[in-house]
């Protein structure tokens, strides 16, 4: 099978590998789509082992791997189930079934492992893409504990969008308790940023999406934004007091990465204000007092979601008819891996997706 590996500084390979075979409790999954993420940019332009080390998780030396070693890259796996291994109970999975993949592995006895949190392992979680094989292959092999069932009403690119952008969107507003009696404004309008913008939409809540990129900024109207701000034009936090009233949004997500956003997202809340950083990049620089305790605000870390979040956001999607296809703006065939890679590293345009 064909598999892309990043090597560093901006150049892949697409090479050929065995094709997998399942494990106890382990399915193969034929890819149907493996989108693009943001994070996978820095494992194209930097040295993935390092990163790797600067991240705290198990090296290729640790795992007797040379550091050269070909991982296969993408952690936003969708498809067909094509094999499964022995113990695999067919009344949960079968050859067959349409299936998102949750791209972390854990030790699956911890505590954070028991509830979903797979990312949160006390052992340390191994993320696919990254030291395992991910998705931008033909076949990816998991275990089955990694599956969940993709709805009949969500294409597997819609699938694949919830395995981490859409999923992560929705793990932050699950974090912040929205409900429609908040007003809720949105840092960063990103794959990420447009699609808490989305999902709070389809809520009922009304939404303010701020960048400070036009065209991001005017894209967001069209996936239900009530209001939207250019950062680069107005304040953002003077522009959120004059459309609530003096008050400040009830809550806020910043997804837009360094540290001005991050105090925007603070400030632009009105007391009792809750704020989920969803952006890994970036230092929050606040007051304590003046922005935090004496406003009685809560500041919240959402990472990513949990294996039983993904499963409740497909789900949601679903109900609502959220279309989430629409955030992926450039499909390619993985032959094309070069180009697409080349092009998403512009950041210029949108989300890409390989499709097979």
């Amino acid at each position: 099978m064909r598999g892309v590996v990043f090597r560093g500084n901006r150049i892949l390979e697409t090479l050929n590998f065995e094709d997998p075979i399942p494990g106890p409790g382990e399915a193969v999954v034929e890819i149907k789509a493996s989108g693009m993420c943001g994070s996978d940019l820095h494992y194209y332009r930097g040295q993935p082992s390092q990163i790797i080390k600067s991240l705290g998780l198990k090296g290729f030396e640790e795992r007797g791997l040379p550091a050269d070693a070909p991982i296969i890259a993408g952690h936003e796996p969708c498809g067909v189930i094509a094999a499964v291994g022995p113990g695999v109970d067919p009344a949960s999975f079968r050859v067959g079934d349409r299936v998102i993949v949750f791209h972390y592995e854990g030790c699956s006895h911890c505590d954070h492992c028991r509830t979903g949190w797979t990312q949160m392992c006390d052992h340390g979680a191994d993320i696919h893409g990254v030291v395992k094989h991910g998705a931008h292959a033909d076949y990816m092999r998991v275990p089955v504990s990694t599956l969940v069932h993709l709805p009949d009403e969500i294409s597997f690119i819609g699938g694949a969008a919830i395995a981490c952008g859409t999923g992560t969107a929705y793990g932050a507003i699950g974090r912040l308790n929205l409900s429609a009696r908040d007003t809720l404004a949105v840092f960063g309008l990103g794959p990420v940023g447009l699609s808490a913008v989305q999902l709070a939409a389809a809520m009922g809540i009304e939404t303010i999406g701020i960048d400070i990129a036009a065209d991001r900024v005017e894209n967001a109207k069209s996936f239900g934004a009530a209001h939207v701000i250019n950062g680069s034009e107005k304040d953002p936090v003077e522009e959120i007091r004059k459309l609530t009233k003096g008050k400040g949004v009830t809550c806020s997500i910043e997804c837009a990465g360094g540290d001005v956003a991050k105090q925007q997202a603070v400030s632009s809340t009105a007391p009792w204000g809750r704020i989920a950083l969803v952006a890994i990049s970036g230092n929050l620089n606040v007051a304590a007092m003046k922005d935090v305790i004496g406003k009685q605000r809560t500041i919240i870390g959402s990472y990513t979601f949990s294996e039983v979040g993904m499963k409740d956001c497909a789900t949601f999607i679903a109900s609502k008819g959220v279309d989430v296809d629409r955030l992926f703006t450039d499909r390619w065939k993985l032959d094309d891996a070069e180009l697409a890679y080349r092009e998403f590293d512009k950041q210029a345009g949108g989300k890409g997706v390989f499709v097979f």
